[in-house]
């Protein structure tokens, strides 16, 4: 007679059963766990900034010598790489054109709207083909399936975009490469080169100001807009970016935001430049008087301002600038530079001469004092000196 299994027994059983079980339902091949990459084809990443724009591909490094050492220069577009679209034999994809690269998808991402090649493109992530031709334009493909291995999968009603590309003769790489060989505020360009061939193509960004005041405004409206300078800056940005009634909203929360605003020197010369950019003359005039009296002015800062009226060809109206400075601030560096630069501009040498040779006694260091024996030398020949 059999005797009853104890407790423990069955318990043992089940386990094992369990076991056996959950070993069955494991794949043949492993999965998640860390391999050298197909071909050894090492996985590479390239990025590029264009302003706020940011551009990455990442993709698979495959080399002119093969992974048994054989030299494939040469024998890379046409063979390797074959012309055309391409029966590869597996997948859904008939007609494929080629990876670009080795292994899965070669990835384009880029995190704001641009053109490629002149063409629009979505903010996104995407899946990059080229078609080879020979002695032919080549064709950038970019799919909205990015998660593909390869181009097995490839099929052409979920591409993005399609362009012509040129390729072009490069010097020689031996592991397929995508650099950016060209960057400009609103423009990069792109290529892939491997082995002794380059195909490029231009990345741009058409509105890089908009971006940057839609961030500015974000910035603005947390913490960061609690400090009056950071309006300034703002400020300051449209203005060069000839961005007037952005400048002006900026500038008149610098001085008047509540909580935040402040009037000073600074402020208030923003404000009067904001102004006068979106045409506030009268405006502008007052305020500049009130920024150019304000007890946050500096020698130095009126001094600026006066150099900025020279500049622009406004001569009358700097000297008396630097004789406001002289006024408020006598003797004081670099108060008789500046009276030296207003009286020569409107040809008044000999008193040009007087303060040149007051302010060479006060000069702080070597490179001033050579700046100001050259400006007396030059007012003792009746020569102007800005």
């Amino acid at each position: 007679m059999i005797a009853p299994l104890t407790k423990e027994e069955i318990m043992r059983r089940s386990l094992i059963a369990l076991l056996a079980i959950s070993a069955l339902a494991l794949p043949v091949f492993g999965q998640g766990i860390s391999t050298p990459p197909s071909g050894d084809n090492q996985v590479s990443s390239v990025s590029q900034n264009i302003g706020l724009v940011k551009v990455t591909i990442d993709y698979s490094s495959p080399d002119v010598h093969a992974p048994n050492g054989d030299d494939r220069r040469g024998k890379i577009w046409g063979t390797l790489v074959p012309y055309g679209l391409q029966n590869l034999g597996f997948g859904t994809c008939t007609e494929c054109p080629w990876r670009a690269g080795a292994n899965e998808n070669t990835v384009f991402t880029v995190s704001h709207d641009v053109k490629i090649n002149g063409q629009p493109l979505k903010a996104g992530r995407y899946g990059l083909h080229f078609l080879p031709m020979k002695d032919e334009d080549w064709t950038l493909i970019l799919s909205n399936n990015s998660t593909s291995w390869g181009s097995f999968f490839y099929n052409p009603s979920e591409d993005a975009l399609r362009v012509k590309v040129k390729p072009a003769a490069s010097e020689y790489h031996e592991y397929l490469t995508y650099e950016f060989t060209e960057r400009k505020p609103a423009q990069a360009t792109a290529a892939m080169k491997w082995e002794d061939l380059q195909v490029p193509w231009t990345i741009t960004v058409d509105n890089p100001v908009d971006l940057y005041l839609a961030r500015i405004r974000e910035e603005l409206h947390n913490n960061n807009g609690f400090a009056w300078q950071n309006w300034v800056a703002a400020a300051q940005y449209a203005l060069v970016s000839k961005r007037p009634n952005d400048a002006l909203e900026f500038a008149e929360r610098a001085v008047n935001f509540t909580f935040v605003g402040q009037e000073n020197f600074q402020t208030l010369s923003t404000l009067a430049n904001a102004q006068d950019a979106a045409g506030k003359t009268a405006e502008s005039k007052a305020t500049r008087e009130k920024a150019l009296n304000h007890q946050t002015a500096m020698p130095t800062d009126i001094h600026q301002y006066g150099r900025q009226l020279l500049a622009q060809g406004k001569k009358e109206e700097a000297l008396r600038i630097f004789e406001l400075n002289a006024k408020r601030n006598p003797n004081v560096w670099p108060v008789n530079v500046g009276l030296a630069r207003g009286y020569s501009a409107v040809g008044r040498y000999k008193d040009a001469l007087k303060y040149a040779k007051l302010a060479l006694a006060q000069a702080p260091d070597e490179g001033n004092k050579k700046n100001l024996t050259d400006a007396v030398a030059k007012l003792e020949q009746g020569k102007d000196i800005n």
